[in-house]
């Protein structure tokens, strides 16, 4: 599972992605001027936790087909 952080340019407060180079599903969170890319599972679900308004935590439950 890929899994890369992002750094925004604090002076524009730009985030820039090349969308070429991306998983073909991912999902990127942004929380006090950090991004973060968490490619998804292929079968499972994915959580963020916040808490007071803020990203805590990036949870990841995989499971399989029977």
């Amino acid at each position: 599972m890929k899994m890369e952080d992002f750094n925004i340019n604090p002076s524009t407060m730009k985030l820039e992605v090349d969308i070429m180079e991306l998983p073909k599903s991912c999902v990127i969170v942004i929380c006090d001027g950090k991004a973060k890319l968490r490619e998804l599972p292929t079968h499972g679900e994915y959580k963020i936790v916040t808490h007071q308004g803020k990203v805590k935590r990036l949870r990841v439950e995989q499971g399989e087909e029977f």
